[in-house]
């Protein structure tokens, strides 16, 4: 139930993040480039919301994955180690994709 209401959470998460996400880069009045976006980061706000989109996607994609996993008979006897490879899994892109974030600086 509880793997039910993340999923749940996650969805209405993304869905303010891919509304920011498209008006933000998609539709601006200027034209948008590596440059726009290297000055937009520079901003920690910026940096927060992309870091609480990732995630969003990471764990309503992995709950996602393991309830379809999990719904296979054969393999629903295996659900404590997928959910912890889900888990280890989760927290590994996480921390890579953060650090991503984190280290965009403006050029010198």
């Amino acid at each position: 139930m509880r793997i039910f209401q993340l999923q749940r959470f996650s969805a209405i998460a993304l869905l303010v993040f891919l509304t920011i996400h498209m008006i933000v880069v998609h539709y601006p009045p200027f034209h948008i480039d590596f440059a726009q976006i290297l000055i937009r980061l520079e901003n920690p706000v910026w940096k927060a919301i992309d870091i609480a989109f990732l995630g969003a996607v990471l764990i309503h994609a992995l709950t996602g994955a393991y309830m379809v996993v999990t719904d296979v008979e054969r393999v629903y006897s295996y659900r404590k180690p997928l959910a912890w490879a889900a888990i280890v899994i989760g927290i590994l892109a996480f921390a890579y994709g953060s650090a991503t974030i984190w280290a965009f600086r403006m050029p010198a």
